[in-house]
């Protein structure tokens, strides 16, 4: 059974648009206008336990929408979703037990306490015993690299830190499902990798399911096989990510080394694919998928070639270009 499962689920907010100038703030006393903005628009998926899939889409496109309905903040206009056999938005506390919801962008530690105080409230308001709290604290932190920060009042913290502290606060009580929202935005690449990796082993470990937005593909190509891409609110790709490349890419990459390459004549070299880069020792083609072999295979009789390199396009790249359509 899957744990979560969407079905033509659509959000569509109404918002009020005034006229501007003094006037305009009058005539609206009177007489609003309205106009509708549809976020979420009629998207259907499955993700069964233990996955970890990414969600991915331009801003605006309706992601952090889509995990506030599944975790209940927000009412669909229309369609159903269940996830742990729940109905988000009807707030049942069984399913608040199990679930729980990580905003990048937003705090839910206590901003003049320090972080030990916020998570021990946290216990408390889930009834975790003491010693589970103390064990699951002391090895979350550890494994964050905080521990000697627990103490340290949250406005103090760092902003990689207190992220830490966040990801600590949102599994305290070990759910089932954990929806991620840009939980890497802002940080260094250290922290960056520190985060990735414990969501890595928490999801193998736990077989917590998570669904997981990131704007950074480096996040997405370590922890996801699986990705949906969403946007205009509809879902434009569900599948795995290694399919993309094939599916969106219809290239590769040849670079070979030769002697002299920069004396070679861009018009015969076209012959096998488009010029990208000519230098003295080394010439880059963008060379169709289909005719990378024979392509290859004709280099080789023709030309002086001490090496050659073969090189899909880079999945950023792909993502890239399609939010550009």
């Amino acid at each position: 059974m899957p744990v979560i499962e969407v079905s033509n689920l659509t959000k569509a907010f109404r918002t009020y648009k005034k006229q501007p100038g003094f006037a305009g703030a009058v005539k609206g006393l009177f007489h609003r206008q309205y106009e509708q903005t549809v976020a979420v628009n009629d998207v259907s998926f499955k993700i069964e336990p233990g996955e970890l899939v990414g969600f991915l889409g331009p801003n605006g496109a309706g992601k952090t929408t889509t995990l506030k309905m599944l975790a209940g903040l927000l009412y669909p206009t229309s369609g159903t979703a269940k996830v742990l056999g729940y109905t988000p938005w009807e707030r049942a506390d069984g399913y608040r037990r199990q679930f729980a919801l990580l905003l990048g962008q937003k705090n839910q530690l206590w901003w003049d306490l320090p972080a030990r105080e916020s998570l021990e409230l946290n216990a408390k308001i889930y009834g975790i015993p003491a010693d589970r709290f103390e064990r699951t604290v002391v090895e979350m932190s550890e494994m964050l690299n905080v521990r000697d920060k627990l103490n340290v009042s949250v406005r103090e913290l760092s902003l990689g830190e207190r992220m830490k502290m966040e990801l600590i606060a949102s599994l305290l009580h070990q759910p089932k499902v954990l929806f991620l929202d840009e939980p890497t935005i802002g940080l260094d690449v250290t922290s960056q990798k520190t985060v990735r990796d414990f969501i890595r082993r928490h999801n193998a470990e736990r077989k917590t399911t998570i669904l997981l937005t990131s704007h950074y593909m480096a996040d997405i190509q370590a922890l996801c096989e699986r990705v949906i891409i969403i946007d205009h609110g509809k879902i434009f790709f569900d599948g795995k990510l290694s399919e993309i490349v094939d599916r969106f890419a219809d290239f590769k990459f040849v670079t070979i080394q030769c002697d002299r390459a920069n004396e070679y004549p861009a018009e015969k070299l076209a012959h096998y694919g488009e010029v990208v880069e000519k230098t003295s020792s080394a010439i880059t083609l963008k060379v169709k998928r289909d005719r990378v072999i024979p392509a290859c295979k004709a280099l080789l009789d023709e030309l002086p070639v001490s090496d050659i390199d073969i090189q899909e396009v880079p999945i950023e790249d792909v993502i890239r270009q399609i939010f550009a359509r």
